[in-house]
């Protein structure tokens, strides 16, 4: 049985003008498309201020460990993947396109990092079907055990209770007196 199945897949990424004065541009992820043969980062559209690019091919791999991840992508109205850009070290390019995952799972471990850009994306009707295809392959529900407490040991007496500096047996919740206090 295959542990797991790739697909090139294409991202396209529209920039247009920051909304602030700390960010020259806003990037967003539009959609996802099959892999062509074009370099990274070629501008497919122009619009006034908003520019399209074709941000790269990578490839999307599912797992057959991870389909519960995969089924709440697929359950998401419209269903979607997650486009991964990470701040490029590029000089006269913002980001690069790290990675396409379909599980929501990863995407969220990638949004708790907080450096990397993570967007929501619908997927395409030919990328829909082969994850399904996939999930509908791998996928067993797991059956949801209970954690049972262990047992312990039931004493009459008090033991470790009450404060460990004070030498009364006789009121072990008192608290204990400063120097001061005791001096007085």
């Amino acid at each position: 049985m295959e542990k797991s199945k790739s697909i090139n897949v294409g991202v396209m990424v529209r920039r247009t003008l920051g909304i602030t004065r700390w960010a020259k541009w806003a990037y967003k992820p539009i959609a996802i498309a099959p892999a062509v043969e074009m370099a990274a980062w070629t501008a497919t559209r122009v619009d006034g201020e908003a520019t399209d690019f074709y941000a790269g091919t990578v490839p999307l791999t599912l797992y057959r460990t991870d389909t519960e991840g995969y089924l709440v992508g697929l359950s998401t109205n419209p269903p979607s993947a997650y486009v991964v850009l990470r701040r490029s070290q590029l000089p006269g390019r913002d980001y690069d396109l790290h990675t396409v995952t379909a599980s929501a799972y990863e995407a969220q471990d990638f949004s708790d990092a907080a450096e990397d850009l993570v967007e929501q994306v619908a997927l395409p009707d030919f990328l829909h079907q082969f994850i399904w295809d996939f999930v509908d392959r791998h996928h067993t529900e797991e059956e949801f055990v209970k954690r049972k407490r262990r047992p312990h040991l039931v004493k009459d007496e008090q033991d470790g209770i009450g404060d460990a500096r004070i030498r009364q047996v006789a009121d072990v919740y008192r608290t204990p007196q400063s120097r001061r206090e005791r001096k007085e």
